[in-house]
């Protein structure tokens, strides 16, 4: 590499991922160097606080807290973010390729949110934005949609997206706990956060979904467009229920492609829990682990598996994006832009074609379950499973419906809730799997 002028690399943030870099950085430059083409540096690391501890070691000369003065410099090729959030990350990437820098995040927030401006500020600069890390951390998920199908047609994903969520449904599958007590470990193992909404809530698998979806099928998908439920109102019965269906619970993160009549498609996306067959390949993916499954018309079924968080595996993927941008660099090239030429509409969560697991405390008498049978069938739905548990006051019936919209499944549960033999409908769960 002597007499090769090396690639400068600014990193925007020193967290748990940006600390990783860091160190990758540092520990790796050589084998980098040899599969980059050129040394690959470290021009500079903004931080909040100087005086922060961090995982890592930082040479106190590369230290700023001008990131806004880093990403400025002549000097820089490269720029690395993993702040997170919109603001700064918006305004410091913008600048960075509006100076020529081509861009690796790990943002999801920012790039479910405004993707689209990102896009076009790379594509008008001719410079690189990748983000492989912001979907599932490690696994390589995202290039694969966008390079090794793009000949393929994508007509699902369904994915595993939060680690956080997992791991507490597979405490909650696993041991009978509540979600209350299982979210109580999973901050104790440091899986959750002391404010756990964003992942709880589903907030982060959203923005991942979005993601996911606008990569898939080509088309622009924010985070806005995603119908989301999180896992707070989960409880050990639902779970329960969902056992002797021989079925587990997962938060899912579903992206279907929807035929219209117009032949063009509809984009459905939609992030909540779901009762999934054990036998599906999600229903074995335990602990903090993420999963997705990918569905194609020539390549059939692919699912792709393992850490989705994390600072070491997260910058993993960060220092692929970076090998991959600094070798267009030196090539003086780049890589995929944004591909949204379908443009396809986002279907509302009431047209949506799903199935409802519901469970009902009913009166013990004649006659009920051709009642609640009634409210089905007012609604156009049919039904697939029903059963009986319980006599007298604890009589309870759980329906599982076959295939209808949303809004099919939603009236036949208002109607359900205002019926005289029924007590109350003390549970209602999506159901994925196990019906063509």
């Amino acid at each position: 590499m002597e007499g090769v002028k090396p690639l400068r690399v600014a990193v925007l943030g020193c967290g748990s991922v940006g600390s990783q870099v860091v160190r990758l950085l540092e520990e790796q430059a050589g084998d980098l160097a040899a599969r980059v083409g050129a040394p690959v540096e470290l021009a500079g690391v903004a931080v909040r606080r100087l005086d922060a501890q961090r995982e890592v070691h930082v040479p106190e000369d590369l230290l700023t807290t001008d990131a806004a003065g880093l990403v400025a410099r002549d000097d820089v090729d490269l720029v690395v973010e993993v702040i997170g959030g919109i603001e700064p990350a918006r305004s410091l990437i913008l600048a960075a390729l509006e100076n020529g820098a081509s861009v690796v995040t790990a943002n999801k927030a920012l790039l479910a949110e405004d993707g689209p401006t990102l896009f076009e500020a790379a594509e008008k600069a001719g410079r690189d934005l990748y983000y492989e890390a912001a979907v599932a951390g490690a696994i390589p998920i995202l290039r694969p949609l966008r390079e090794s199908l793009a000949g393929d047609k994508v007509t699902r994903v369904l994915g595993i997206v939060n680690g956080t969520t997992n791991f507490i449904l597979d405490r909650m599958d696993t041991s009978g706990a509540g979600f209350a007590e299982a979210l109580e470990e999973a901050q104790e193992l440091g899986y959750a956060e002391a404010d756990p909404t964003a992942d709880v809530e589903g907030f982060d698998a959203a923005a991942k979904a979005a993601i996911l979806a606008s990569l898939a099928f080509h088309s622009r998908v924010t985070a806005s467009d995603v119908h989301r439920e999180g896992i707070s109102e989960v409880t050990a019965a639902d779970v329960q229920s969902a056992r002797e269906m021989d079925s587990v619970v997962k938060l899912l993160a579903i992206c279907e492609l929807e035929s219209t009549d117009d032949g063009q498609g509809a984009v459905s996306v939609r992030v909540h829990p779901a009762m999934i067959p054990r036998s599906h390949p999600l229903a074995s993916v335990r602990e903090a682990y993420n999963a997705v499954f990918v569905e194609s018309e020539a390549a059939g079924q692919l699912m792709f598996y393992g850490p989705g968080a994390g600072g070491a595996p997260t910058a993993s993927a960060v220092l692929g994006d970076l090998v991959t941008v600094a070798r267009n660099r030196l090539a003086g090239t780049r890589g995929v832009g944004e591909s949204a030429y379908a443009d396809r509409a986002v279907l509302p969560m009431g047209e949506t074609v799903t199935r409802y697991h519901v469970a009902i405390d009913v009166d013990d008498r004649a006659g009920v379950l051709a009642t609640v049978a009634g409210a089905f069938a007012e609604q156009d739905v049919s039904i697939q499973v029903v059963r009986q548990e319980g006599r007298g006051a604890d009589a309870q019936l759980v329906v599982v419906s076959h295939a209808a919209t949303d809004a099919q499944l939603s009236a036949t549960v208002e109607r359900l809730r205002g019926m005289e033999i029924v007590r109350e409908v003390t549970s209602v769960m999506r159901v994925e799997g196990g019906e063509e």
